[in-house]
């Protein structure tokens, strides 16, 4: 009899071995497997993780194949190549596709009541790809879609106004890419709209407009790149937003967060995964907001959701 919470980890490269790591020193989790078609790689993984346990909470972590994600509680999806510098994430595209296509159905057959978060790139993609192919629940597919987008954002505007991240609310809707656009009516600063708490309390108020909130947005969209470009890979931030999102599930918390799921009528939008502020809980997604936009943002995010089903017409899915 399974005791305890168990979670499959598919893929054992820079993401996936990293959430592994934040994983085990979270302790949420009873039993960790790794499964990677480099069955060394995820041995290896395993025993390095394993062999400082003594210093945290006792968790199982070890390699195994697909058969033994079965009964697994969550499974966190990092197969397929990583983006290289200079390649966009649309640009891994069918690639990816192909290993889901291949992967995918035979951990669902064993694993049917599992939450899978979708960590791969494309991430929007990748999420409705796994949908299609598995015949899973909508609900139970997660992407990570733009909760790190998101978390980029409030860090780089707590940097700009001077207060710690926790007092700043905003959020990253559409696409995991160059598409993704911020909804800047529903950003709030220290509880305050930041229409008010700019005009009111921001001390470089008079300096700043419309071109400051487009270097934020850039800063915003290119930060993945930008990290790329400098150390080969990300994978610590991706790392803490997996454990956020898997807290969310395992504690069946109803958290909001804005990961990628089938989003289906909000805002005129159907038959497509992005990311809106969905409500996460044990069994995958609970429901999902539609809060009111101005008529510009409406526009962006229709034209996100338009450049991914136009890139899903495009593959073979």
């Amino acid at each position: 009899m399974k005791k305890g919470k168990k979670i499959t980890i598919l893929g054992a490269g820079n993401v996936g071995a990293t959430i592994a790591y934040t994983m085990t020193m979270d302790a949420r989790a009873s039993e960790i497997v790794l499964i990677d078609i480099n069955k060394d790689k995820a041995k290896g993984e395993a025993m390095d993780i394993y062999q400082g346990t003594s210093f945290a909470r006792s968790v199982n972590i070890s390699a195994g194949d697909y058969e033994d994600a079965r009964d697994s509680d969550i499974v966190i999806v990092t197969v397929g190549a990583a983006r290289k510098p200079g390649q966009s994430r649309i640009d891994l595209a069918q690639g990816n596709v192909n290993i889901i296509r291949s992967v995918m159905p035979q951990v669902a057959a064993v694993a049917p009541k599992a939450v899978y978060v979708v960590v791969s790139n494309p991430v929007d993609i990748l999420t409705y790809a796994t949908i299609k192919f598995t015949g899973l629940p909508e609900s139970q597919v997660i992407g990570s879609g733009t909760t790190l987008d998101s978390s980029r954002l409030r860090a780089r505007i707590a940097d700009h106004v001077g207060l710690p991240p926790q007092n700043v609310h905003a959020n990253v809707f559409g696409e995991h890419g160059d598409s993704a656009m911020i909804p800047w009516s529903l950003t709030t600063i220290a509880g305050m709209p930041m229409e008010t708490y700019c005009a009111s309390i921001c001390e470089k108020h008079n300096n700043c407009g419309k071109i400051e909130l487009s270097e934020i947005e850039d800063d915003v969209r290119n930060s993945g790149a930008n990290v790329i470009k400098l150390k080969g890979a990300t994978y610590y931030a991706i790392g803490m937003t997996v454990r956020h999102i898997c807290e969310s599930i395992l504690r069946d918390s109803g958290a909001l967060m804005t990961v990628s799921g089938m989003v289906r009528g909000q805002y005129g939008i159907d038959d497509v995964c992005l990311s809106l502020p969905f409500a996460i809980g044990s069994n995958g997604i609970r429901s999902c907001l539609e809060p009111p936009l101005t008529d510009d943002e409406r526009e962006k995010l229709l034209h996100s959701a338009k450049v991914l089903k136009d890139t899903i017409s495009s593959l073979d899915i």
